[in-house]
């Protein structure tokens, strides 16, 4: 019977540099040993990292498998690199002791008080990875900007933007980012907290926030040269610029494009009292080189005309500095997500109107709740969709959308839209309804700019029919409010008594799912908790 090789020990960094070794008891060994005569080959230790001790060094001697526990509440200050290691086994570096915040939870400031910091002193990442590094996890830890001059450029560097990561086999990869709490500082904040210029990453139950700059973009996550795929789940994104954004920087490896990418179950949200400072606002998600995405399930919210006019969601395929005219934003699923309080809803670009670029196309925004979309309470015009410069196959379907203060639904310009299916949606037409420039609202625009679209079995309250297809239904609008469950406190779920239900051209209710419509579960954290 084939026997492994252990090493359950646990090895302390000692202050200044040095190890020691703590040996198991026997009678771990032993149980050990039982389970070894079963077990492949094994080898694993604990290296504890004491305050005031050398974190580099852990990181050096680490390997495939080792956990490096770091002292619970204490802080540790440098620019820290995770080595480039073989092995399929995840390095894990942690905070000593038991959890704070348990798998599948999300971490708060709160909870956070009890884990080890590791601080940046510059304006350089406090953790960044080496060329081709793999099979790292970083869980239950508070990573910090710097707290003098701007702030720390990007406060965990997961792979390179820069022209020294050109290559695929460069890319770092197998990482994971769980429970973690990742901020800036509170006064002059951070330009980015987590740089994805990586492949399959995970990044999952954290809190990010403090993401903010004064006259440039800040995200909470930002990718520009990793081909991905991600998993962004469960995290709460606070970003002045963007709350999370792929594409807006030429990648330095041609042709790639980021991939594979989910964004699902996290509330992204800027804090109202932003209104009254200065940070550079612009949107919530924005895509401008991205493929194959799904977002879902998210809360998404807090967004007005500031640095841009308030849209909360850019689908915006930009070649940003001429050197990609590969970048492409396509095959997007846009579902059961709440967007809510913002001048404006989505923005989708064909083509960039800068650098010559690819396409945007296969759109789909469906099963979503917009409300509060709203330009005298946010700015902008309040339109839920702008659909410019000739994106092709855009499907819109079973959307609630809310909007007592708005130009229109629909706002169109530039090149058509081919391939437009516009249905089972209810909204209020607002000034303009479905409207493009320099032509009127209703047919006219559908004729100039989405010839041949699928307009059918929405609702547009206050439209006047004669111009819009027909197949379309047009009350009052407060016929419109008293459809729902509670219009004013925001259950979008249909009365039973509706006309609307089961009404759809597919047979279901008009509007979002009444899973979404009902709101999603209500996030404690909706509105930012002072740390």
């Amino acid at each position: 019977m084939r026997r492994c090789r252990t090493r359950m020990q646990r090895v302390r960094v000692r202050p200044g540099g040095g190890l020691s070794l703590r040996r198991p008891r026997p009678a771990a060994k032993a149980a050990l040993a039982a389970i070894c005569l079963w077990a492949s080959p094994l080898s694993a230790a604990t290296i504890v990292v004491p305050a005031g001790g050398d974190l580099h060094m852990a990181l050096t001697n680490a390997r495939p498998g080792d956990t490096i526990a770091l002292a619970r509440g204490e802080t540790y200050v440098g620019n820290f690199t995770l080595p480039q290691k073989d092995g399929a086994q995840y390095i894990t570096i942690t905070t000593e002791g038991p959890d704070t915040v348990a798998e599948n939870e999300r971490m708060t400031p709160e909870a956070a008080r009890q884990l080890a910091k590791l601080r940046s002193p510059n304006n350089q990442s406090v953790i960044q990875t080496a060329s081709g590094a793999q099979h790292w996890r970083l869980a239950l830890l508070e990573l910090q900007g710097a707290a003098s001059g701007s702030g720390t450029d990007q406060i965990l560097a997961l792979g390179s933007s820069g022209p020294s990561q050109n290559a695929v086999a460069q890319v770092p990869r197998d990482l994971v980012v769980d429970r973690c709490y990742i901020h800036g500082d509170s006064l002059v904040g951070a330009k980015r907290c987590v740089a994805l210029d990586s492949a399959a990453t995970t990044v999952t139950g954290s809190y990010i926030s403090d993401c903010k700059r004064i006259g440039q973009d800040a995200q909470a996550i930002a990718g520009f040269n990793g081909p991905g795929p991600f998993t962004v789940s469960n995290n709460y994104l606070e970003g002045s610029g963007e709350n999370i954004m792929f594409g807006g920087a030429d990648p330095a490896i041609p042709n790639l494009v980021p991939a594979d990418i989910r964004i699902t179950g996290n509330l992204i949200s800027k804090p109202v009292s932003w209104r009254n400072e200065r940070w550079t606002v612009k949107n919530l998600v924005e895509l401008k080189n991205a493929r194959r995405v799904t977002i879902s399930h998210n809360i998404i919210q807090f967004n007005w005309s500031g640095g841009q006019s308030g849209v909360g969601v850019l689908f915006t395929v930009r070649n940003q500095d001429g050197g990609c005219p590969w970048c492409q934003v396509e095959d997007v699923v846009f579902e059961y997500n709440l967007l809510q309080h913002a001048g404006g809803g989505f923005s989708i670009l064909g083509f960039d109107d800068n650098h010559p670029s690819q396409q945007t196309r296969n759109i789909t925004i469906r099963n979503n709740v917009l409300a509060d979309i709203d330009e005298k309470n946010w700015g902008g015009n309040g339109y839920a969709f702008l659909l410019v410069g000739g994106a092709r196959d855009i499907t819109i379907d079973h959307n609630t959308i809310v909007q007592e203060h708005a130009h229109g639904v629909v706002l169109a310009d530039g090149p058509r839209v081919l391939g437009l299916s516009f249905t089972n949606n209810v909204a209020r037409h607002n000034d303009y309804g479905i409207m493009g420039s320099d032509h009127s609202p209703g047919a006219d625009t559908i004729s100039a700019y989405f010839p041949a679209a699928e307009i059918v079995a929405n609702v547009i309250a206050d439209g006047d029919p004669a111009r819009y297809p027909r197949g379309n239904r047009f009350p009052s609008s407060a016929e419109f409010r008293a459809q729902f469950v509670s219009y004013e406190t925001g259950d979008y779920r249909l009365v039973p008594t509706s006309a609307w239900k089961r009404a759809g051209s597919d047979g279901e209710d008009l509007g979002a799912s009444p899973v979404i419509a009902a709101g999603l579960p209500k996030d404690p954290r909706s509105s930012r908790p002072q740390p």
